[in-house]
Parts: C-alpha cells; sequence; structure tokens
C-alpha cells in the first residue's frame, strides 16, 4: 500500500499504533514495525529519560523499521529532557499529544525526525500545520483515551481536516479492521492510528481480563469520564468507571478526584485486570473486536479485508 503516510514514514502499511498509557512498550512497538507499521513507545509511561532510553534500544534489537515515540505534552511537568533523548537517539518520528504542542514543536525544529500532532478538530489541524507538522493524526469521538471536547465523529471530522489543511492526514477513533482502513482512505485520510485494537494482540502487556473485556465487549460498553474537569476520555465499562461518573456529580475537589483517575488506577486494570478499583481506555472499537491476535496475524487479516472490500466496491461502480 503507498499513501503520502507510508513515504513520509518509511513504512509498507498505513497503520500507526496509537500511544496506548502504560501499554505501549518495546515488544509492541517493534512487532507493529516489523509488519510494516509504525509502532510507539509512550515517553510519559516511563519513570525516567534513562528508562526511555531503555525502550528505544529494545525496539532497535528486535527491527530495522522505523518507529515512534509519543509524547504527553499536557502533563504537569517538563518534557524537554525527553525530547532531547528522542533527538539525540535520532528516532524517525515523534507524536505529540494532550496539549499546546507550540513548545515542543520549537524544540524539534531543524532536526529530520517527523512531526506528528494529535486534534480533534479544524482549528488544531491548521495550528499543527502552521507550526510545522508533518502529519496530523485527527481522531473522532468514538476513540479510547482522550477524546475531543466538541464530540465529532470520525467520519464527518476526518474529510473536514483533509479539507482544511494541505499535510497529510491519519484518521482515528472507531477503527478495527480493514473496513475501518478502506473507509478511512475514501474520506481522503492517508492512514489509520489505531490504539484499542492493539490492546487485544499477543504482543501487548495487556492483563487477560482487559483483553477478555475487549473481545467479549460491545459498542455500548464504553463510558467517557473526566468531562467535568473538561478532558473527556473514553473508558471500557466497569464497575470503577461507573464510580468516576459518580464522583462527577457529587462536587469532589480536584485532589479528590484526581485520585480517582490516578494512573496508578489505571494500572490497576490495566495490568491486574481489577476494574472494580481501576479503569482502562477502550474506543467504541470494542464492537469490532473478536480474538487476541498477533500483530502480524491482524495486518494479514485487515489487508486482506481492505482488498476484498475494495472488490466489492468496484464491482458495485461498474
Amino acid at each position: 500500500m503507498k499513501t503520502r503516510m507510508t513515504e513520509l514514514l518509511g513504512i509498507s502499511v498505513p497503520i500507526i499504533q496509537g500511544g496506548l498509557a502504560h501499554l505501549a512498550f518495546a515488544n509492541l512497538a517493534a512487532a507493529v514495525s516489523s509488519a510494516g507499521g509504525l509502532g510507539q513507545i509512550t515517553a510519559t509511561s516511563l519513570a525516567s529519560t534513562e528508562e526511555l532510553a531503555k525502550e528505544i534500544d529494545r525496539v532497535r534489537e528486535q527491527t530495522d523499521k522505523p518507529f515512534a515515540v509519543n509524547i504527553a505534552i499536557g502533563q504537569h511537568h517538563s518534557v524537554d529532557d525527553m525530547v532531547d533523548l528522542v533527538i539525540d537517539k535520532k528516532v524517525s518520528a515523534v507524536t505529540l499529544t494532550g496539549g499546546n504542542p507550540e513548545k515542543t514543536m520549537k524544540r524539534l525544529e531543524g532536526h529530520p525526525i517527523k512531526k506528528l500532532i494529535l486534534v480533534s478538530t479544524v482549528r488544531q489541524a491548521q495550528k499543527a500545520e502552521s507550526l510545522g507538522a508533518d502529519a496530523v493524526i485527527a481522531v473522532g469521538q468514538e476513540g479510547g483515551g482522550h477524546i475531543g471536547r466538541d464530540d465529532t465523529g470520525t467520519i464527518v471530522l476526518i474529510p473536514r481536516v483533509v479539507d482544511a489543511v494541505a499535510i497529510p492526514v491519519i484518521a482515528s477513533g472507531g477503527i478495527a479492521d480493514g473496513r475501518g482502513l478502506l473507509a478511512a482512505l475514501a474520506l481522503g485520510a492517508e492512514g489509520i492510528e489505531m490504539g484499542t485494537r492493539f490492546v487485544a494482540t499477543k504482543e501487548s502487556v495487556a492483563s487477560d481480563e482487559y483483553k477478555a473485556r475487549l473481545v467479549k465487549g460491545s459498542e455500548l460498553d464504553t463510558k467517557v469520564i473526566k468531562r467535568s474537569i473538561g478532558a473527556p476520555g473514553r473508558v471500557i465499562n466497569g464497575e470503577w468507571a461507573v464510580h468516576i461518573l459518580e464522583a462527577e456529580t457529587e462536587g469532589l475537589t480536584k485532589e479528590e478526584f484526581y485520585h480517582l483517575i490516578s494512573g496508578e488506577r489505571n494500572k490497576k486494570a490495566v495490568y491486574d485486570g481489577d476494574f472494580q478499583n481501576g479503569y482502562a481506555w477502550a474506543g467504541q472499537s470494542v464492537g469490532l473486536i473478536q480474538s487476541v491476535l498477533s500483530v502480524k496475524e491482524l495486518f494479514d487479516e485487515m489487508v486482506a479485508t481492505a482488498e476484498r472490500f475494495q472488490a466489492q466496491i468496484d464491482g458495485m461502480m461498474r
């Protein structure tokens, strides 16, 4: 498959693995890159730049293909040291999520690293382009993790962003199979980013319970939390997710509420499968996940599905 995205990133399949807090480590990233996509390590899931350096080295031990580092710039601490490390390590690409990218983009200026920025509105996409982004990842409200505040769906957002910028647009949100890949291309995107689907892979370190809930669940089994603090995020339904939603109506202090949505609470579900005391991100694409596959198996299935439905469309257009 050949798009502006594959040419930009030096990959053969236009699929990017999402940032996946506490899950996007070397083994998964290397598997995605080896399969022809762009794997990612999430820097801010790691405790230090030393740990990030080790993860980058681990990816390179497993594959010679390009990969990216995701940096969540909306955190309450500086990411400058991690950005400098990525530059020093000559990583192929960086994705920036969760905040104003202007300062980080200036730090990356003049370096050959490909710069991708996650957006959820047309205005954000135009701002990213003006800052020198090589591509934008546009996420619709169906996606897992943090989503836009405007509840714009992927099928509307993608062509709107495609029409508004000249740089490649990568579609994200509600995509988990070859039909979603083909649909994204039809909407004008140059490829896709998937998060939830990669959780349910053999290379993912997610708990068996987390994976099982993705396989058994439907598109109705997600909740959007954190609207009350202006940072909506979609999670898989569970006891703690319901508790968070109830707490949002109870007038808790910020400190009390942040305790409920901490990274440690996230890890309880991600690693231990404890949904009574923790939560885990998931998009509505949970309804499309039927099994836990290896990344290679997933890619083969997606490409074959896209080709099958493309042939079906070709037949309809004659």
